[in-house]
């Protein structure tokens, strides 16, 4: 053990003597300022007006309807809050409820990143060949920015008819195009 504490010292004292040299540091000299472009992502703008087409199903008391539907609509966004309404037609062919129909509604939501909506929906709809066929209207969607100008939507609405009859559900995906 003894020579090994001889060794350990023997080497500390010869480290000790020897000269500490600093290095140089290495530097690039450049007369141009480069500077590296950033590209910010840019932000779907929801505020405005816009219009689409929607394909819908409905579903009342065990029969169902398909049909294809054409909205417009206004939306103001403020910070990540919005606010907005929007008329729609669309026509229906299935058992049990046909024609055409008619709705309006207001939406709120929430924008949770920049290009995706998640809103709640309330209105009133009603038959265009029978006005006195009214329902109040209540639901939600998800909307998904895809370009500046374009967006899917998906919404779901629940009616429940002013005289009383079953409530329905109707399913809607479409297309938006905003400007």
């Amino acid at each position: 053990m003894r020579i090994i504490i001889r060794y350990a010292t023997a080497v500390a004292l010869c480290l000790a003597c020897v000269p500490s040299q600093a290095a140089e540091t290495i530097g690039l000299s450049s007369n141009a300022q480069a500077e590296v472009p950033v590209a910010a992502p840019s932000a779907f703008d929801w505020s405005g007006f816009y219009a689409g087409i929607y394909g819908v199903a409905e579903s009342d008391s065990g029969n169902g309807a398909v049909g294809l539907g054409v909205q417009a609509g206004v939306n103001a966004q403020f910070d990540f809050y919005l606010v907005g309404a929007d008329v729609a037609v669309q026509g229906l062919d299935g058992a049990g409820s046909g024609g055409a129909d008619g709705q309006l509604l207001g939406r709120a939501g929430l924008v949770v990143t920049d290009n995706v909506l998640v809103y709640a929906a309330g209105g009133y709809g009603l038959a265009l060949n029978n006005p006195n066929d009214g329902a109040g209207l209540l639901g939600g969607g998800l909307e998904v920015g895809l370009t500046d100008s374009v967006s899917l939507e998906g919404r779901y609405l629940r009616s429940f008819p002013v005289d009383g009859s079953a409530p329905a559900q109707q399913l809607t995906l479409g297309a938006n195009f905003h400007f």
